[in-house]
């Protein structure tokens, strides 16, 4: 299960953000992609992002992110 953080829960978090060190990352152009997936692996995707309150695609957008990250981190180690 998932943990709920001071943020999740709608606490005040502005006392652990340094608004002037933030920055703003554009990633360019957005294009539509179509996939087929199996209704069950749905069910599941749905599960998780019910239970941490965001949208589908959303969630998807972030696991492609980080799973992208991952991959670069393994290829660099490799040589």
């Amino acid at each position: 299960m998932y943990k709920i953080n001071r943020f999740d829960a709608g606490e005040d978090i502005h006392d652990l953000i340094e608004i002037s060190q933030a920055k703003v990352i554009h990633h360019g152009k957005k294009v539509r992609i179509t996939l087929d997936i199996a209704e069950s692996l749905v069910k599941e995707i749905d599960e998780i992002r019910k239970a941490i309150g965001v949208e589908r695609g959303a969630l998807i957008k972030v696991w492609l992110h980080e799973r992208l990250k991952q991959e670069k981190a393994t290829q660099g180690s490799r040589g």
